[in-house]
């Protein structure tokens, strides 16, 4: 990714703070969303990634993950598998909890989506903590696939979920377009 795309990237990011309560400054990427230079920037950079770690497939993780998961699909011309919360995908699943902050949570994949031979790229919008992605790792080699890695447009590097994903990601590559 060039210097350009980053400040472009960057330079659509609004701060909200105090959201969603006091102390949190929040990352807002509606802004980025609705600029269509922007949005094909970074789906340019996401597809990229996807084309050099070999990904078959592209897991986008709920609910921002969607929104930037799928047209990656659509531009590196691979499938999309969505991993929702527990409960949200009729048929026959595999589910994964997981530990919050504050308690524990649950994801799925329907399970036939993914299968042996798949290499599976990881799209969100931010690494924060970690849980949701190393989660998701875990269903992907559920499933029979392979990791590719890991891609976010932000990493908030101060909650260290690089260090929580390490093992998890066992030598997949971890990408984050912005860092902060």
């Amino acid at each position: 990714m060039t210097v350009d795309t980053r400040e472009l990237l960057l330079s659509r990011i609004r701060d909200v703070p105090d959201h969603p309560k006091p102390g949190v400054m929040f990352k807002d990427i509606t802004p980025l969303l609705a600029d269509p230079v922007a949005f094909a920037a970074l789906t340019g950079a996401f597809a990229e990634l996807c084309v050099r770690h070999g990904a078959t497939k592209i897991v986008g993780l709920e609910a921002r993950g969607f929104i930037l998961a799928a047209p990656v699909a659509v531009s590196a011309q691979v499938g999309f598998v969505p991993v929702r919360k527990a409960g949200k995908l009729p048929g026959a699943t595999l589910r994964q909890a997981y530990e919050l902050e504050y308690g524990t949570a649950e994801i799925e994949i329907h399970a036939e989506d993914l299968t042996p031979g798949d290499r599976v790229l990881v799209i969100d919008d931010v690494l924060a903590t970690g849980g949701t992605a190393e989660a998701s790792l875990e269903l992907i080699r559920r499933a029979g696939a392979d990791v590719a890695g890991v891609a976010v447009l932000m990493e908030l590097a101060f909650l260290d979920g690089r260090a929580r994903l390490e093992q998890a990601l066992r030598g997949a590559p971890l990408e984050a377009l912005i860092t902060v």
